[in-house]
């Protein structure tokens, strides 16, 4: 006997089949077309486009190079190398003007040597496509925009371009030789003493604030790409993701919905389009993430996966640098921690701004990270939370349920207003009324897409309140009271409803929980305006939430169709 399918395992399965097909695409060459599989279930259009997204990066990284600890680079299997090595070329000999001495490592789309220029007869680093002259279009494209990107800059912790060409088709760029080591080497042996750590990184990010002002994003910092000279001096290089800010758009590099960056350093909104727009805060939290793994040995996000690792950074706080390392540096810490925050804003607003931290650190003035101005602390407690991102999917939905909590109590002060002293209509009200609503409301979101573990919280938080104003009734009942007398306490059970939702999702719901709690003066003073009071400021607090979220959520989508339209007139 075949049991049957719930709404939810419908949508579900269509949301996989849709997945599978655009993942067999990708892996046979084809290129997916996400758009006519929106069309074809626009009800899942929005959820596939992020999911899409992230099985997307999951996807190029399982196929892509891996990095060996010995800092080479090598392929996940002999015959991939193989073919891989045949098409860039050799490794050694002549390349135009240039002596290939050896291979010093490669990455999914480029390979690096150490090379002699032969008419200067000074030695250089060499990249040119990993595949050749049969690399893709975008390879090719990406690779002239970095060649363009780092040849904008000059600074004296930036790997210098000296020469950009092409060579049979072939583009190369020729580099400074950095002869050292990286950073991603010295942190294989742990975590960085704190002043090594903050001596290093404030030259890097002086440097990360000179792109910014040249109008370059790098939007790929990481410990491998920052070199260490033999001086012991930072360089950052590896401008292969950077973005021109001054071009606007990535001059048709990036499609929409698709994620750059490598995870365990990636900011939330490089992992999502949702959270934020990419700017030069994505850079401070790549500043942020370099300056962990300094202090713990480790990433701030890691896991088995490359998706779960961005579902981390998407949803969970970082673990204080001192829970891995106690020896790490509470000023350093919390440098760290400002940098690794979900909403850009609550950054350092410019790399200088860090850069200026760390040299407080150094000359043992105090940091700003550890400020306690009460614009700071407001920002910090008052936020709102890596979950506040799932409330687009709810504010329609709380705008229609203030609209029925006014309905609810406006029904119980007729009953009142009739003299009607039985307690059952009362507790029909909540417990039928009120039930049936939250079964009907929470259909309406499951039409939304799936439920996350967060909103089922939020849902047993919301039982509890309906469960609390049914309990009152009964304790009415059994202090022999008259029916509503204790209506006063609604103030009190929903107040602290909503403390926990602030923990939860925003600090904007500790200030509506203080608003119901302050409810309960004159509730108590005047018992008659106590339902009338409580009903009108709850409702309230549900409809202007709701309505900001609402409001978001369109902006976001109108967001996302302008930018598939520039990707689609590109």
């Amino acid at each position: 006997m075949n049991r049957p399918t719930t709404p939810d395992a419908d949508r579900d399965a269509r949301l996989a089949d849709l997945l599978g097909a655009l993942t067999d695409d990708l892996r046979a060459g084809r290129e997916p077309d996400l758009d006519a599989a929106a069309r074809r279930q626009p009800d899942l259009a929005d959820e596939l486009r992020d999911l899409w997204a992230a099985a997307t990066i999951a996807e190029e990284l399982a196929r892509s190079p891996s990095h060996h600890p010995t800092g080479t680079w090598h392929s996940q299997t002999d015959e991939a190398e193989a073919e891989a090595e045949a098409e860039a070329g050799p490794s050694s000999g002549l390349f135009g003007q240039h002596e290939l001495l050896e291979e010093l490592g490669r990455g999914g789309m480029g390979v690096v040597h150490r090379a002699r220029q032969v008419h200067l007869n000074r030695i250089v680093a060499l990249k040119r496509l990993l595949h050749g002259a049969s690399a893709r279009p975008e390879d090719v494209a990406r690779f002239r925009a970095e060649a363009a990107s780092a040849a904008r800059l000059s600074h004296p912790h930036i790997v210098a371009v000296f020469d950009v060409g092409s060579r049979e088709g072939q583009p190369y760029l020729v580099m400074q030789y950095i002869e050292g080591t990286t950073l991603a080497r010295r942190l294989a042996d742990g975590p960085l003493p704190p002043a090594e750590a903050a001596a290093l990184l404030a030259p890097v990010c002086r440097a990360i604030e000179h792109a910014h002002g040249r109008g370059v994003l790098h939007r790929d910092l990481k410990p491998s790409n920052i070199l260490i000279d033999g001086r012991g001096l930072p360089m950052v290089g590896d401008f292969g993701l950077a973005k021109r800010t001054d071009l606007g758009a990535d001059a048709g590099l990036t499609e929409s919905g698709a994620i750059l960056g490598t995870p365990s350093f990636m900011a939330p909104e490089q992992a999502a389009s949702r959270r934020g727009e990419i700017g030069p805060a994505t850079d401070v939290y790549g500043l942020g993430a370099i300056l962990y793994q300094m202090l713990t040995g480790r990433p701030p996000f890691q896991a088995a996966s490359p998706l779960d690792t961005i579902l981390l950074v998407l949803d969970q706080e970082p673990v204080p640098p001192r829970a891995l390392n106690p020896r790490a540096d509470p000023d350093l810490e919390m440098v760290a921690l400002k940098c690794l925050q979900k909403r850009p804003e609550l950054r350092y607003p410019t790399a200088a701004a860090l850069a200026d931290d760390l040299d407080a650190y150094l000359a043992g003035r105090p940091v700003s990270a550890r400020s306690t101005s009460f614009r700071a602390l407001a920002g910090r407690y008052l936020g709102e939370t890596p979950h506040a991102a799932l409330l687009e999917n709810w504010g329609e939905l709380w705008m229609y349920h203030s609209v029925a909590l006014l309905a609810f109590y406006g029904l119980t002060l007729g009953l009142l207003a009739r003299g009607v002293s039985s307690r059952w209509p009362y507790l029909a009200i909540f417990t039928v009324g009120l039930g049936a609503w939250a079964a009907f409301y929470w259909q309406l979101r499951r039409r939304r897409g799936p439920i996350t573990f967060v909103e089922r919280q939020l849902a047993h938080i919301w039982g509890a309140g309906v469960v609390g104003v049914n309990l009152l009734l009964v304790a009415e009942w059994l202090l022999g009271m008259p029916v509503m007398a204790l209506a006063p306490l609604l103030a009190i059970t929903n107040g602290m409803l909503f403390l926990v939702k602030g923990g939860i999702l925003s600090g904007e719901f500790y200030v509506h929980g203080a608003l119901l709690f302050l409810t309960l003066i004159p509730a108590t003073l005047y018992p008659p305006i106590a339902i009338p009071i409580f009903a009108v400021v709850s409702a309230g607090c549900f409809f202007v939430t709701g309505l900001k979220y609402h409001l978001r959520h369109l902006r976001s989508r109108r967001g996302m169709a302008r930018a598939e339209g520039r990707t689609g007139g590109g």
